[in-house]
């Protein structure tokens, strides 16, 4: 269980950064200098916060109230930092032990020679770290961060520094030590796929503070605010005005049409009437009716054409100009998302005025902030 509050203050960037985590993976994301690697690096020892308390299984490792500030060697906390800072002088089996020194020799290379073989890497104890592959660099890394049995694990954008396809083949192999070696573990990244990947928490971060933090399942469906949704990337950001709001549903007046959205009965959001709110639609969620079928009974019926489109490899993203909308004028009004088959299939290409419905479940409204 980690519980984290800490201020920080350095020239022209205050961190005030607050939150808990129990015994997972979390993610800390945001845009480069949100004050994610700084975070870590307080929870680590290597900056002392100006304020604040850290937390760790009970072990208080910061409180400036009592004037403590364990020292980074004794907080039990395996960091593997950008770019995995490998001793290029020591051998494989010479890192991965490095941390191991108050050890007795023989427990020492025990533990190493234990650590070396769960991660993969027997046979490769006597090569230097500019003989080893990525993949290879990473696990070594990994292992002298986990040797001495931390209480949790430190990754500081591990994999920033790498092109896209190495990149995602270490995140495959990152993610399997994780899960095997069940270690509470904080990452750093800016890569959405990489926080999706890897964490089962995500806190989100913004100019030094954090303006959400939750499960991510729940992060992407239910942003905290449209600023939230926008640091996620999230596609057909809207706006429109409330034509009424209850525990079941939300009505919204958008370009000359009214939409419902589903709202949540246990923790109803309700804007007042006439309000303006931001809303949005996951473009994989608008679904296209079929012209060589009757067409179901639906809500949030609309009608588009197709202004331009971006073909994904494996889909296609379509701009839609909707009915009543402003896409001549202001760009497309929706982003709808197919699979390629479909738009193959339906002949996309050629025919380009269609009939769109969006379930309500798939409208989220999002509070203001």
């Amino acid at each position: 269980m980690l519980s984290l509050a800490i201020e920080k203050r350095l020239d022209g960037f205050v961190l005030d950064a607050a939150w808990e985590a129990g015994d997972e993976v979390v993610a800390l994301f945001g845009h480069s200098g949100a004050g994610k690697s700084l975070t870590l690096q307080c929870l680590a020892g290597l900056v002392r916060p100006d304020a604040g308390r850290i937390v760790v299984d009970g072990a208080v490792l910061f409180d400036h109230a009592r004037g403590i500030h364990v020292r980074p060697q004794a907080r039990r906390l395996g960091y593997v930092f950008q770019g995995y800072a490998l001793f290029p002088h020591l051998t494989v089996e010479a890192n991965v032990g490095f941390g191991l020194a108050g050890k007795a020799r023989g427990a020492r290379r025990a533990r190493t020679a234990e650590v070396i073989a769960r991660l993969g890497l027997t046979g490769l104890e006597r090569r230097y770290p500019r003989e080893l592959s990525g993949g290879q660099q990473q696990r070594v890394a990994l292992g002298r961060a986990l040797a001495a049995d931390p209480a949790m694990l430190l990754l500081d954008e591990p994999l920033s520094a790498l092109d896209a396809p190495l990149r995602r083949q270490l995140r495959d192999e990152l993610a399997d030590v994780i899960r095997e070696w069940r270690v509470p573990t904080v990452l750093v990244t800016h890569d959405l796929a990489e926080a999706f990947q890897l964490a089962d928490r995500i806190v989100v971060y913004e100019e030094g503070r954090v303006v959400q933090a939750a499960p991510k399942s729940e992060i992407l469906s239910r942003p905290a605010s449209e600023r939230v949704a926008r640091l996620f990337g999230v596609r057909n950001i809207l706006r429109g005005r409330v034509v009424d709001a209850s525990a079941g549903a939300i009505r919204l007046a958008w370009q000359g049409h009214v939409l419902t959205a589903a709202n949540s009965p246990s923790q109803p959001f309700l804007p007042p009437r006439g309000a303006e709110v931001a809303f949005f639609v996951r473009p994989e969620y608008v679904r296209l009716v079929r012209k060589d079928r009757p067409a179901p009974e639906a809500q949030n019926r609309l009608t588009g054409r197709i202004v331009g489109e971006v073909d994904m490899g494996t889909s296609w993203v379509l701009r839609m100009a909707v009915d009543g909308g402003t896409g001549r004028t202001s760009g497309p009004d929706l982003e709808v998302e197919v699979p390629t088959m479909v738009y193959e299939m339906l002949g996309l290409a050629r025919d380009r005025t269609w009939q769109l419905t969006i379930q309500p479940a798939a409208i989220q409204v999002l509070p203001s902030g």
